[in-house]
């Protein structure tokens, strides 16, 4: 892996860890898949008891995909591969061998959200920001699979209040709606949520396996989403979005 990620195991825990502070640890492609490879290092490393998941930096976990990694698709199976790519990695870490942990501070917005919804637990500063404001932003969606983690998580009328109003909440209305399960000080944060690690990786992993494994059994299937994708991703109104983005102006939105 190179330095855009950090990858390092320390007794039980292994540490990964988003290093673009610079830019928010906004996620490149390449980011993602550093994340897919770490998860299968800790499947084969019987060693490790717990994945412990932050950014650099302490002002992002990790501020969505980085909107210049989109001008890459120029066609329909551009998005849906783009897709297929990304819930293939958020698929990984929700079944990863070992419980996986969020440490989060500052902005987790997007795809470093969706990310966070994945672990199987979540400690956030509480500077800690949260939401998916692709309809102020971008125009574009999530896949069916991530709209179904967010309403398995948090329910559907809440997933549609943060997409709707494209509102960013803080770590303690995140903790209402279910995002985080503990709220620390900043300086807290990491000495926090390394010992939540360690007291997971101390518990019977049969247990906890189980445990994980039954829950994601009770999640109904879902359906791979490629019209939404392809509509949005696909529309004058995300090619308007990315640049408007990019140039720091408000985007005209035209529902096309």
């Amino acid at each position: 892996m190179t330095d855009i990620t950090l990858f390092e195991t320390r007794g039980e825990i292994a540490h990964f860890v988003f290093n673009r502070p610079q830019a928010r640890n906004a996620l490149t492609f390449e980011m993602y898949e550093h994340l897919y490879q770490a998860v299968l290092r800790v499947n084969e490393d019987k060693a490790v008891k717990a994945l412990l998941i932050y950014g650099a930096g302490g002002k992002a976990f990790a501020a969505g995909t980085d909107i210049a990694e989109f001008r890459v698709l120029a066609s329909d199976q551009d998005c849906i591969d783009y897709e297929v790519k990304i819930e293939r990695i958020l698929s990984a870490l929700e079944q990863c061998r070992v419980p996986t942990l969020a440490a989060i501070a500052g902005a987790c917005t997007g795809g470093g959200a969706a990310i966070a919804a994945c672990c199987d637990l979540r400690v956030a500063a509480s500077d800690a920001k949260f939401g998916f404001p692709i309809a102020r932003t971008l125009g574009n969606c999530l896949s069916v699979a991530n709209y179904g983690r967010l309403a398995h998580l948090i329910g559907a009328a809440r997933v549609k209040d943060l997409i709707f109003t494209a509102r960013l909440i803080d770590a303690e209305e995140a903790k209402v709606f279910g995002l985080v399960g503990e709220i620390v000080a900043p300086d807290a944060l990491m000495t926090r949520a390394e010992d939540l690690a360690r007291t997971v990786a101390g518990h019977a992993p049969l247990t906890l396996a189980a445990t994980k494994q039954a829950l994601l059994r009770l999640r109904p299937p879902m359906e791979t989403g490629a019209d939404l994708v392809v509509m949005c991703y696909r529309s004058q109104d995300f090619q308007e979005g990315m640049e408007a983005f990019l140039a720091k102006r408000a985007p005209q939105w035209r529902g096309e």
